[in-house]
Parts: structure tokens; sequence; C-alpha cells
């Protein structure tokens, strides 16, 4: 009875320390604050640093940033028209940003992402919260627009009209305009 009693508790106690373990592993594995969304968890990520992605003024960065699993995700840049160039990929679309007081910052994005949303998570361009009807974009470009606080949202237009999908389920049309404007 003795010895069955040990076993019992050596079990539990590597059982512990394998929990330990993979948690440790976990958390040296997470990079920056970007995580995978699950369903009904919050979408997580963060908005592109001005270091890495030039400031107002101009500058681009030199580099490109790198996704979760390492992937290079393109370089940034800005053209002489202020626009900034955003990632490497198959697909090229348009996309601005309109804050409150009217001010906008234009992106042409380069991607190999099949939807929008995803392109624009991929360059941490949006960040918002997964709800029954899919991605709830509270900030875009690092700027926030939350109902909940001051009654504004962020609008989601493709080609000048007002989005019939979510961001994150409308697919990349090759030349098309996409943008984000705060609304009240």
């Amino acid at each position: 009875m003795q010895r069955k009693t040990r076993n019992t508790m050596l079990t539990r106690i590597l059982c512990m320390m394998l929990i330990v373990a993979m948690a440790l592993f976990t958390v040296g594995c997470k990079k920056d604050e970007k995580e995978t969304p699950q369903s009904g968890q919050e979408t997580k990520v963060t908005a592109p640093a001005k270091d890495n992605q030039g400031d107002a003024a101009g500058e681009g960065a030199e580099g490109g940033e790198a996704t979760e699993d390492g992937e290079d995700v393109g370089q940034a840049g800005e053209t002489e028209d202020g626009v900034t160039e955003l990632g490497e990929g198959k697909a090229t679309f348009n996309f601005s940003v309109v804050d409150k007081d009217g001010n906008e910052t234009k992106f042409v994005i380069h991607t190999d992402a099949e939807t929008v949303g995803a392109a624009l998570l991929e360059h941490g361009l949006i960040e918002g919260e997964e709800g029954q009807y899919g991605l709830y974009v509270k900030k875009v470009n690092g700027i926030l627009a939350d109902y909940d606080v001051d009654q504004t949202y962020w609008g989601f237009y493709v080609n000048g009209e007002y989005g019939m999908s979510g961001v994150d389920s409308t697919n990349i049309e090759e030349g098309a305009n996409y943008s984000f404007k705060v609304s009240k």
C-alpha cells in the first residue's frame, strides 16, 4: 500500500513539473504581443511601432517586420507622395486610415493573405475583439475608436462605399481601395 501511495505521489509531482515546464516553454516562445485568436478570445495585435514603420515625416524602416513564426512580411517605406508601402506578396491594395479629425494616412499593402483583415493584422494595422459577427475593430494604425467609450467606431469602406462584409471576411481584390474611417 505504501509503495502505491509513493508511486501516486511521484506521478503527481512529475505531472506538476511537466505542467510548469510547458508553461515556461509557452511563455518563452511568445513574441511581441501577437496572439493567435481562438474562438471567443480577444484578438491582440500591437500596432506598428513608429521606429519600424517610419515616422510621419517619412523615414521608412530599413528592414522587414517578422511575423510570429519568423516569416518576413516585407519592408516599410514611404513614397514621395507620403504613402507608406508595407509587405511583399502577390496581391496589392490601397489602404487608408481617416481619424476623427479628418487626417488621412495612406498605405499600399503587398500580401499573400486572402482577406483584407488577415493582411492588415499581418502588418499590425488593426486590433480588435472577435465577436459573433467576426472581428470588431477597435484600433486602426494605433488609433482607438470605441463605441462604449466615446460613441465612435471604425467604419470599413471598400472603394469609397460602406463595406457590406466585415474586414476579416472581405477577400482582397487587386488594386482595390480599402479604408477605415472614425464614425460617430
